[in-house]
């Protein structure tokens, strides 16, 4: 295991691709959070009766503890952008026959995807670190009176490792299974801006409850909305109690979701013609 750690990492590093996206998201984290925390701060530093409201209505969601919640569920806004950085990863095996190189140097059908899940792991160790700086950062930055309330809430780190981790495997999955780039990530952004979201918004507005077993639904609704969303409307109070309720079981479908992916794919790869 740890040999193949080694040589994945050998891999991953020296392929720009990663340094671009770690680059990109470097940016993207802080700087979606930085436009939402300028917006609460245009609306809540207004010295009129607007300004006092939404101040009371939305409190500091960007201060300690609430930032844990606040900032990962706003960057999970961008987990396609590691998405496409996985797909590329495993399309490449096939494009340059590495994979099939692998055999030939003595590795096992299970130790390739042993490898690849190594990959998947590797990344979203990576981009949860850029969460957890993010959310540090601005957590300092919000209120540094509410510095000692740190370590409230800090539950949102696994749930967004393991959000991260069982939507890079569907892209993982879907890469697997197309081998080419182009056309797997033609269909991966074809069904996650757009497939889901017109599901979703179809079965809400024909109020069947099925949205939260959608494939990308399953872990997005690990990371409900922030505590202040809870503030709008007369029936939102209960819906956001409703939907962190639910966790634990979204916990647990994401859990199956991501076993049953990987366990696809070690089965698949050692029946599948390595050509």
């Amino acid at each position: 295991m740890l040999s193949l750690l080694k040589i994945e990492w050998l891999k991953i590093k020296k392929y720009p691709a990663f340094w671009w996206m770690l680059g990109i998201v470097l940016l993207t984290y802080p700087g979606i959070n930085g436009i939402f925390i300028n917006v609460y701060q245009q609306f809540t530093t207004r010295k009129d009766a607007a300004g006092s409201f939404a101040k009371m209505v939305l409190g500091n969601p960007f201060a300690f503890p609430e930032t844990w919640h606040t900032v990962a569920y706003f960057s999970s806004f961008f987990v396609l952008l590691p998405a496409i950085l996985v797909i590329m990863l495993i399309t490449n095996e096939y494009s340059y026959r590495t994979h099939r190189q692998n055999i030939i140097d003595g590795w096992s059908r299970t130790d390739f995807i042993t490898g690849k899940l190594i990959d998947v792991l590797i990344i979203s160790i990576v981009v949860t670190i850029v969460y957890i700086a993010t959310a540090i950062g601005y957590g300092i930055y919000a209120d540094t009176d509410n510095l000692n309330r740190w370590t409230e809430q800090l539950h949102y780190i696994p749930l967004y490792f393991l959000q991260t981790f069982a939507q890079l495997s569907i892209a993982y999955l879907l890469g697997y299974l197309v081998k080419k780039a182009f056309i797997a990530l033609g269909i991966f952004l074809f069904y996650y801006l757009i497939v889901e979201n017109i599901l979703v918004a179809y079965l809400k507005y024909k109020k069947i409850p099925i949205t939260r077993f959608l494939p990308f639904e399953i872990s997005d609704n690990m990371l409900v909305a922030p505590a202040f969303a809870g503030n709008f409307g007369k029936d939102a109070k209960s819906g956001y109690e409703a939907a962190l309720a639910l966790v634990p079981q979204q916990v647990a479908l994401t859990l199956v979701l991501t076993a049953l992916i990987w366990f696809c794919c070690y089965k698949l790869h050692n029946k599948r013609n390595l050509s």
